[in-house]
């Protein structure tokens, strides 16, 4: 909050967040749009977003209201009403919903979906409600907070929603909106994951324009969980991926999501009105939505590299499964020449197997398909009953179908036949020669 005589001076003159205004400072005048101001700090400080995009603070020796904003005209509890048919946001944090603690200078999740409607106003061209689940970087959410988010999607769904939003943290938001996809099945209308590789604090930031596509994806009629992020590094539009088949491929690139093995769903523009498919999709289901929600975190996800101790493989038994990513074609030391310099991790894997742990193969390639039966190693590795051959899934998907395949049933046998089986696009019997 702003201090008790900012406090008192905004509401005399009708100020509220979002509405645009002219500060009178120290340092001259100053106009834009008023933020939230952080937790910590000078309570003193006026926080605006110039129209070039950057925040400033400003020690204010007057304030003048410009005009209001959309969502403070009509009032932040009204604007918020769930209604059947809206589009409906729902705000677990990240960097999308993020801005600049300026005591710091640090990132931190901290702006509601409400908020963020203040600061891009433009989103009233569509009816909906959000609503605030999480605050927290992805790197923190976990099996429960997948669930939660299952819970919330069901039953925006079953009351009427036509399309949910979820905005997410970038650096696992391929885990989650996977996840999502194995939970709930015969979507009747659109998930939309959608992130945001810089703030929207800063002038660059991709934001605006992937949460404005994301909305106008929702509307449109298919039935799959997706993410939505900038195709380019200019701001010409977004790709919709397949949940199942996205990952993020740069550290800091507004195009850093890609889709691996496959195309993606849609290009799509919200001011041009441009969706346009570019691969097979799903369309909005007419059948019973499927909510299987059971997931099993004991999970392990183990990158195999050279001087891997097989007493590390060993000590994995405390885990109810493990997914490798394997070297080339789904490979591990496995000393298939018998030679006594090497250390493989073979008979580790069988006692693995053996006692009741699926092992998953999935690829440290990332792009390609595993093919387990080209080369010996392969091959022992099949007969020690390691899953994978013939599959084209990403590490994370691999990881949390697993987590998934372990929620519904523990019988080895079935484990493989459910890890073997595609439920939402994960796999693919054919690849294509270009992508």
């Amino acid at each position: 909050m702003y201090s008790a005589t900012l406090e008192e001076d905004f509401s005399k003159k009708g100020i509220r967040e979002g509405d645009r205004i002219r500060v009178s400072g120290e340092g001259g005048i100053s106009e834009g749009l008023l933020m939230p101001r952080p937790h910590h700090g000078d309570s003193e400080i006026v926080v605006l977003k110039l129209d070039n995009g950057y925040n400033i603070g400003v020690r204010a020796v007057s304030v003048e209201l410009l005009s209001k904003s959309h969502r403070t005209a009509m009032g932040t509890e009204g604007d918020e009403t769930a209604k059947k048919g809206d589009i409906v946001i729902l705000g677990c944090g990240g960097t999308i919903a993020s801005r600049i603690e300026y005591e710091t200078g640090a990132v931190y999740p901290s702006i509601s979906p409400q908020e963020l409607r203040a600061a891009f106003p433009d989103l009233k061209r569509w009816p909906m409600h959000a609503r605030q689940l999480f605050s927290l970087f992805s790197e923190d959410l976990n099996t429960h907070h997948w669930r939660v988010l299952a819970d919330e999607i069901e039953k925006e769904i079953k009351e009427g929603s036509d399309g949910v939003v979820v905005m997410h943290g970038t650096d696992t938001m391929a885990y989650t909106s996977a996840a999502i996809s194995f939970m709930l099945q015969n979507l009747r209308v659109p998930v939309v994951f959608v992130g945001a590789q810089r703030s929207s604090d800063r002038p660059s930031s991709d934001n605006e324009m992937n949460l404005h596509n994301s909305v106008f994806a929702a509307t449109q009629d298919f039935g799959e969980v997706c993410v939505c992020m900038h195709a380019g590094t200019s701001d010409d539009y977004c790709h919709i991926h397949r949940a199942t088949r996205v990952r993020k491929m740069h550290t800091s690139r507004r195009d850093a999501f890609r889709s691996i093995n496959s195309r993606p769903l849609f290009a799509v523009d919200y001011r041009s009105k441009r969706f346009d498919p570019l691969s097979e999709y799903r369309k909005r289901s007419t059948q019973p939505l499927l909510a299987r929600k059971s997931l099993n975190p004991n999970v392990g996800l183990i990158y195999i590299h050279p001087n891997i101790k097989p007493e590390f493989i060993s000590k994995l038994d405390t885990y109810d499964g493990i997914v490798l990513m394997a070297t080339g074609l789904g490979h591990v030391p496995t000393n298939a020449m018998n030679d006594k310099t090497v250390h493989g991790i073979l008979p580790q894997i069988k006692e693995l197997t053996a006692s009741g742990i699926p092992v998953v193969m999935a690829p440290q390639t990332i792009y390609g398909r595993l093919c387990m039966r080209v080369y010996s190693s392969g091959r022992l590795l099949m007969d020690a009953g390691a899953i994978g051959d013939g599959m084209d899934w990403t590490p994370e998907t691999a990881y949390v179908k697993l987590c998934w395949v372990l929620g519904q049933t523990k019988d080895m046998k079935k484990v493989r036949e459910m890890m073997l089986t595609d439920y939402a696009g994960e796999l693919s019997m054919r690849s294509e020669a270009r992508l």
